[in-house]
């Protein structure tokens, strides 16, 4: 079976390899599900795990199959696996199970282990193969009306939980009728979240750096966002003249944002930072001016990473309601598909070289 992998920590070691294929048998308790993959997503993620910054192999093994974001058919399924046949079209959750408490109770995305086990990321193979073979827990059948975009249900889910944990701490107000958002970035994560909150009837200003007219403004604009560059009005000038903004994601990977949409928040207001950072960057910031409005404008500041099966079938009912009320307009994103897993290198040469794809994908294999 062929698989794209990586020596994780050894830089630009991406390559094509041969491996066994898996087996439902060795799926415990008869549920185990072989899919064939068609299409898998590549983010900034997978640009850093090539580049060595992070990630490990399963226990045993020198080499880690990358690709977390996925989307591929079942072709066989075990004795004891309910509702999912041959044929079924299946996204796969990402973050499995480890030791605490809230593991247990199928919040593992919440985890408390210092060691966490994410396929295509950390101690767990991923989808950049021909095939993977899984528990049925963990798999989300998606109806054939949304093969085409499938792939973008995982990255999805990041604001699905983010809005699932917003939601959750607004109870504190006891009424929580939140208007206006700010998405900061335009990438994959931040239009999928543009699109989310206008599917919940808010008021949404997108930002990124680049002018229009550009494509990630007109997608922005296409459902009733507003788009703003911040090379002409900066977040805290969009914040006087478009908010107070109620809830505020960022989705920039550019850590120093985080601090300047605390400034920009208003009063009872929740940020979700979604951005996964590494390195040692370091920003002066007005910090008691951020503490001080944090204080007296009661406001919450959550991080989010990964997601349960919830979010994802959150995000599955969006993906329907968008197709409904947007037709065509997630397909749009899907700007770079690099054909067949042998051509890997095209694949990371798009996710490094590419700045203005919104979402790079591999077809595996044919829909």
């Amino acid at each position: 079976m062929k698989a794209i992998a990586v020596y994780p920590g050894k830089p630009h070691s991406i390559h094509l390899t041969e491996t066994t294929r898996p087996e439902i048998e060795n799926i415990p308790n008869g549920r185990g599900v072989l899919v064939k993959v068609l299409r898998v997503g590549v983010d900034g993620t997978d640009r850093e795990i090539n580049e060595g910054l992070y990630g490990a192999p399963p226990p045993g093994e020198e080499i880690l199959i990358i690709g977390h974001e996925n989307f591929g058919r079942v072709e066989a399924v075990g004795p004891n696996v309910a509702g999912l046949t041959p044929g079924s079209y299946v996204v796969a959750t990402v973050r499995r199970p480890g030791r605490s408490l809230y593991d247990q109770i199928g919040l593992c995305d919440m985890t408390t282990d210092e060691t966490y086990y994410e396929r295509g990321i950390n101690l767990l193979h991923g989808y950049l193969a021909e095939y993977y073979a899984d528990d049925s827990a963990y798999l989300i059948e998606v109806p054939p009306a949304l093969k085409e975009v499938g792939v973008l249900l995982e990255p999805s889910t990041v604001m699905e939980k983010g809005w699932a944990q917003a939601r959750a701490i607004q109870q504190r107000l006891k009424i929580w009728r939140p208007q206006r958002a700010a998405v900061l970035g335009a990438g994959t994560i931040g239009l999928l979240a543009t699109l989310i909150l206008r599917l919940r009837g808010l008021e949404v200003t997108a930002f990124a750096r680049r002018r229009k007219p550009y494509l990630k403004a007109d997608l922005t604009e296409a459902i009733g966002a507003r788009y703003l560059s911040t090379r002409e009005v900066s977040l805290q000038e969009a914040a006087r003249r478009y908010g107070p903004f109620d809830l505020i994601l960022e989705a920039t990977g550019h850590a120093p944002i985080a601090f300047e949409a605390m400034e920009a928040l208003g009063k009872n207001g929740v940020l979700i930072l979604s951005s996964v950072t590494v390195g040692q960057g370091r920003s002066d910031i007005p910090a008691d001016q951020i503490n001080l409005g944090f204080v007296l404008g009661n406001k919450v500041a959550v991080g989010t990473v990964s997601a349960n099966r919830e979010h994802f079938e959150a995000g599955l009912r969006d993906l329907a309601l968008a197709e409904s009320a947007y037709p065509g307009w997630l397909k749009r994103l899907l700007t770079h598909p690099v054909k067949g897993l042998e051509n890997y290198k095209r694949l990371f040469q798009l996710l490094e070289e590419e700045k203005e794809a919104i979402k790079i994908y591999c077809e595996a294999a044919d829909l």
